[in-house]
């Protein structure tokens, strides 16, 4: 049982950055200004209030909530009380979400209102300690502001490379895989990540994606790294419109985005709002073509900072900087982060050649939850092999040129073809299906599926996007469906994706 308190125990750090910088407007959310030191007291008081319904260190605690300022103080509560934080993004199915309530052996929840139904329909039978829901709830539920009334207390000792974060990634198997992150593992990359906001001298920040993933608490831990004060903020969920109005009145400088936003954002009166203040958008999570860059760029007069990662790395491996950007380039490694191009035989090969992208370092992820075969298939002789194809020029900024896994990401979430192709095959007249993506403007990757009809099948395109669509969550169902005579399979009957791919694109 851990008895000391790590140096770079996530609790910790968030103490010594109110030290630090003192207590400043620092989120603002939907009208309202909140402090740094009210995020920081409300925590202490929720981790108390977690620690009296039963909550011990170690235990997993999920938050499915969408973006509000109780998700801040819901991670430094977790982290207080000595648990482990399991975000989960709300767009989950109820067979998806129960998958990682029953993985994870989750001892509480920690919802938004809207999602106790979702919950609920999820969780029947399941031991789980306690449900907070922040507003009303229900009955066996208690409610967010019944934890802020307890009175705060000291952090629960955790040491540097105790789990902090359990996130689940898409699995090539259809079930969703958690990877196990350390304080200190997490610690790093918001070093490294704020490295990357020092040298490109912002402070006033727009958030609009889910905090309920790695790079949400990248954001979280790296502001906790600051030197100066950093503003956020915050949307519940992206809107186009709010997005303008929000860099207009605050006078942001900066915002994350992905391909799908930025179109949406092209897509409104962008002229007419005063957005002078912007310098650079920060884009990963998928694909940005270049003609979408190029156009975002003009349009707002903003450098575009791609970066690269991955949850097994949590997030960050490399990223660049206004003073740095190489078009066509995700940037250079961060401090905590070393890259390396392997050939398949763990050959390193020199600048210039393409090999898989293999990454060692600090922020390298514990392994696998309850999967030891699979971590170490992953991770071996302490570098993560991430199944990306890449190369690294003399210089050594690296250039992600494809996937060895089948990943698709759209809109930012990852699509894992298995997932959509087991769905389709369930339907009557499927003999067999092959997803893949397909370079889209709009959402970096479209998910397009190909399906070989059984004899005698009868099923029409739409027909099978429609079936696919009530099964799967709504950024992972096929918004393209291709009828084909038959799949194309490899010499040993496996799909073969690069034939597909040609199919899908040609």
């Amino acid at each position: 049982m851990t008895t000391t308190t790590g140096e770079h125990n996530l609790a910790v750090l968030a103490e010594r950055s109110l030290e630090r910088l003192g207590d400043y407007e620092a989120l603002f959310f939907e009208g309202t200004w909140h402090t740094s030191g009210e995020i920081c007291d409300r925590s202490a008081r929720v981790a108390a209030g977690l620690r009296g319904l039963g909550i011990e260190p170690g235990d997993r605690v999920v938050v499915l909530m969408m973006n509000t300022p109780e998700v801040f103080v819901s991670y430094h509560a977790i982290w207080r009380a000595g648990a482990v934080v399991t975000p989960v993004i709300f767009l989950q199915t109820p067979p998806e979400l129960r998958h990682i309530l029953e993985d994870s052996g989750a001892k509480a929840a920690i919802l938004t209102p809207e999602l106790l139904p979702l919950f609920q329909g999820s969780a029947e039978g399941l031991d789980i300690r306690a449900i907070v829901v922040d507003g009303d709830g229900a009955d066996g539920t208690t409610p967010y502001a019944d934890l802020e009334r307890n009175a705060p207390e000291e952090i629960v000792p955790r040491a540097d490379d105790d789990p902090a974060a359990l996130l689940y990634t898409g699995g090539t198997t259809g079930r969703a895989r958690g990877v196990v992150l350390s304080h200190h593992n997490l610690w790093a990359a918001g070093s490294g990540m704020q490295d990357v906001a020092r040298a490109s001298d912002t402070t006033r920040m727009l958030l609009p994606l889910p905090l309920s993933h790695a790079f949400g608490l990248n954001v979280l831990v790296a502001g906790l790294h600051a030197d100066r004060r950093h503003v956020s903020v915050m949307q519940r969920w992206f809107d186009a419109k709010g997005w303008l109005e929000l860099v207009q009145e605050h006078r942001l400088e900066t915002s994350t985005v992905v391909p799908s936003m930025m179109q949406m954002l092209l897509d409104q009166p962008y002229q007419d709002y005063d957005l002078s203040s912007l310098v650079s958008f920060g884009s990963g999570g998928a694909p940005l073509l270049p003609s979408l860059r190029e156009k975002v760029e003009k349009a707002f007069g903003v450098v575009i900072l791609e970066g690269y990662g991955c949850t097994e790395t949590s997030a960050i491996v490399t990223a660049s900087t206004v003073e740095t950007s190489r078009p066509g380039s995700v940037g250079k490694p961060a401090a905590h982060a070393e890259v390396a191009i392997m050939a398949p035989d763990g050959t390193v090969l020199p600048a210039g050649e393409e090999g898989e992208i293999c990454v060692r370092g600090s922020g390298v992820m514990l392994g696998y939850w309850n999967s030891p075969e699979l971590s170490a298939q992953t991770v071996r002789d302490g570098w993560l092999h991430t199944g990306d194809v890449g190369r690294l020029d003399e210089d050594g900024y690296l250039y992600v040129v494809d996937r060895v896994k089948d990943l698709i990401i759209r809109g930012g979430f990852n699509v894992y073809p298995r997932d959509v192709e087991d769905v389709l095959v369930e339907h009557p007249a499927v003999a067999a299906a092959a997803v893949v993506g397909r370079p889209d403007e709009e959402s970096g990757e479209e998910v397009v599926a190909v399906v070989q009809l059984a004899p005698g099948g009868e099923a029409t395109a739409e027909e099978l996007i429609a079936f696919a669509q009530a099964r799967l969550a709504k950024y992972k169902y096929p918004r393209e469906v291709i009828v084909v005579p038959a799949v194309p399979l490899t010499s040993v009957g496996k799909i073969n994706r690069r034939a597909v791919r040609d199919l899908v694109r040609g």
